[in-house]
């Protein structure tokens, strides 16, 4: 593996973690919506040692699931928001 594909590689997972660090902050309001991001958030990470251990090459399945995680994530925050608003 070139050195470019690994720091794009690096990039790619420090933005993930990032990201759903960003996307798993407890409220305490709402403990089952917490745990339900946080299980994604970390489903998110597993994917990405996925590909890194099969050097990105799982026919873009993994990328497409994280996506997909990223989708329900985003979800759980409109649920936390809807149960907010009542």
């Amino acid at each position: 593996m070139g050195k470019s594909r690994i720091a794009g590689v690096t990039l790619v997972v420090l933005l993930i973690g990032l990201l759903a660090g960003c996307m798993s902050v407890p409220t305490h309001r709402h403990p089952n919506l917490d745990s339900a991001r946080q299980y994604a958030a970390q489903a998110i990470e597993r994917l990405t040692a996925a590909q890194q251990a099969n050097d990105l090459d799982m026919n873009g399945h993994a990328a497409k699931a994280k996506q997909l995680i990223e989708q329900a994530i985003s979800e759980i925050n409109l649920a936390e928001q809807a149960a907010d608003a009542k």
